[in-house]
Formats: structure tokens, sequence, C-alpha cells
């Protein structure tokens, strides 16, 4: 009977604790005030423009002066092209992680082999410019394309004087 009477009494108990469950609150208390105050909205710091260290960003920087023209079988840097280097110059001496490739070019007259030795040599004419203004010259590399890649088609002074260059390109 003790037993019984035991079983009972925690039956008894277990339904009457269930009973008296909790019920749930009819409004929910609003969650608690942050105590971090909140981050000021910021305005994007990135550039709008082309990247850093882009051809776009490199041309934009220095007034489009990445080209500068030679004279016929010349490859001597006058004052015009003085000041387009220098202005190359003082953009790669602003960001340093940046190097180019100057590019020789040559109009269709002469052989290949003339035009791609003149490229050359313009392309070299404007990396020790650049070199005697303090950019480090590994940070030049050259190439002649002779007259394999002309921008200007035709047989004419006109098309020839846009042809005889040297351009410099960014590379990473």
């Amino acid at each position: 009977m003790n037993k019984t009477f035991a079983t009972a009494m925690l039956l008894g108990s277990t339904v009457a604790l269930a009973a008296c469950g909790q019920k749930a609150p009819e409004d929910i208390p609003p969650p608690p005030a942050s105590t971090v105050p909140e981050a000021p909205a910021t305005t994007p710091t990135t550039p709008a423009g082309p990247s850093v260290g882009s051809q776009a960003h490199f041309e934009q920087s220095i007034n489009g002066q990445n080209v500068i023209y030679f004279d016929t079988d010349r490859f001597n840097i006058d004052s015009a092209d003085a000041a387009a280097l220098q202005a190359q110059a003082q953009y790669l001496a602003q960001y340093s992680s940046v190097s180019i490739t100057l590019e020789g070019h040559a109009d269709e007259r002469g052989t290949r082999e003339y035009n791609l030795a003149l490229g050359e040599r313009r392309a070299n004419a404007a990396k020790n410019y650049l070199v005697s203004l303090g950019v480090a010259a590994g940070r030049i590399q050259t190439v002649s394309h002779g007259k394999e890649r002309p921008v200007a088609l035709g047989s004419n002074e006109q098309a020839w004087a846009q042809n005889r260059r040297a351009v410099s390109v960014v590379i990473n």
C-alpha cells in the first residue's frame, strides 16, 4: 500500500505542477537599447574614375601624353617630347608599383629590318630620358614594332608623321 500511495502522490504532484505552467505575457517588452553607438554613414573613399595603375588612369593622369613623335629617320627627344616624358616620370614617381613598356614605331618607308632598328632606338631614347629623370630602368621595358603596327593608314606625310612614335603602355 505504501508503494501505491507513493506512486499516486508522485503522479498527483506531477499533474499539479504541469497545470501551473507559466503563460506567455500578452505584451512582449521591447528589446534592450543597444549600448554600442552606431557608426556614422561614410562616403566611399574609392575613386570614381579608372583604377590606379591601369592604362586609363595613366593616360588620364598625364593628360593623354603617353605618345611622343619623331621626325623622319630621327630618334632624338625634342622639347614637346621632353614635356610628355616629364609628365610620365612624375606619374611613375608617384606610383612606384607601376611599370611601363615603351613601344617604338616607324612609318612604312624603309625595310623591315631598318624600321625595327629605328623603332628600338626611339624606344630606348625615351627610356633613357625617363631614367635620367629618376625612373628606375628596371621598371621600363622596350620593344620595337617597326612599321608593323601603324595607327594611320596611308602613304602620305600626315600618316607617316603619326606612325613615327614611341608609346608608353602600362604593364602589371
